[in-house]
């Protein structure tokens, strides 16, 4: 008998404002950045009719969620105040909601405040690179909204991170930080988590090289992974290209992130990785 079962009953479903998103065919998430100093120039919609155009491209090559973020995470980012991130974000997402009802929004912010806000202008999803270390009301903020969450790994702020690289055991230390927060998610009544390594945050190329090859062992956790590659930096710094030319890069570690159970592929270009999933699918398939 071909057994593929394992002793961590995996979670495959969220809710997210009502609908169940399914991971049993993991899903892509497509980047919107409201920020004028995004590290992908090619990412960058600034205002609402560049991201509601953005927004329906995506959505019609087959994203399943679109991630709004209004405060660039770059490292070294410059401070943006919690006044002008609401400002730049919540119309948009008022403006998404309303041209494209069907579609799963997931808030970008460690700002409880900015996440609140973002909900009830008709996001489903908080996405916190932070996992609450940058604001103390995130959590029961969370707990409070019932939606899901998106628990990140880094060390520091945008503006510390790149200094704050070293581990003697990068997947144990990063799995020991999920289950302390998960732990206290959970017993603030939060069960709709997804885990996201923070490939990039306060992590040196190697270190991700390292995380992402042993990726498949957060399955421990029983909750869906994302895999946030797209065109960073440990890609073409890797092969000594720009943010501008990493697709190809961005689409081989995807294929590695698939193969090692990620739920998620947060990227800049949802085509490509669409098309990544569909192929991977086939290939894991028993039957041909």
């Amino acid at each position: 008998m071909n057994d593929k079962s394992t002793s961590f009953q995996q979670k495959k479903t969220i809710n997210a404002g009502g609908s169940l998103i399914d991971f049993t065919i993991p899903r892509v998430m497509g980047i919107l950045n409201i920020t004028p100093d995004s590290f992908y120039q090619g990412s960058r919609t600034p205002g609402t009719d560049e991201a509601l155009n953005r927004a329906e491209k995506f959505l019609s090559e087959g994203a399943a969620m679109l991630d709004i973020g209004a405060y660039s995470t770059r490292p070294g980012a410059a401070e943006v105040s919690e006044a002008e991130e609401a400002e730049r974000i919540v119309p948009v997402i008022r403006a998404l909601a309303r041209e494209f009802p069907e579609a799963i929004l997931s808030v970008d912010t460690f700002r409880a405040s900015v996440a609140q806000n973002s909900i009830e202008a008709g996001a489903h999803i908080i996405n916190d690179i932070s996992g609450g270390n940058l604001d103390p009301l995130m959590f029961e903020t969370v707990a409070r909204l019932k939606v899901p969450y998106i628990l990140m790994h880094m060390r520091g702020t945008p503006q510390t991170m790149t200094g704050l690289t070293g581990y003697q055991d990068i997947f144990g230390e990063v799995l020991s930080y999920f289950a302390e927060r998960i732990a206290r998610l959970k017993a603030l009544h939060v069960h709709d988590i997804i885990l996201d390594p923070g490939f990039g945050f306060a992590k040196n190329t190697e270190e991700n090289f390292e995380l992402l090859n042993q990726m498949e062992k957060f399955s421990i956790c029983g909750l869906p992974v994302l895999a946030g590659l797209s065109r960073k930096r440990t890609i073409w710094k890797t092969l000594n290209i720009t943010s501008e030319e990493a697709l190809n890069g961005t689409t081989v570690l995807n294929t590695v992130a698939l193969m090692k159970g990620a739920a998620i592929l947060r990227v800049h270009d949802v085509k490509e990785a669409v098309e990544a999933v569909k192929l991977v699918q086939c290939m894991q398939q028993e039957k041909f």
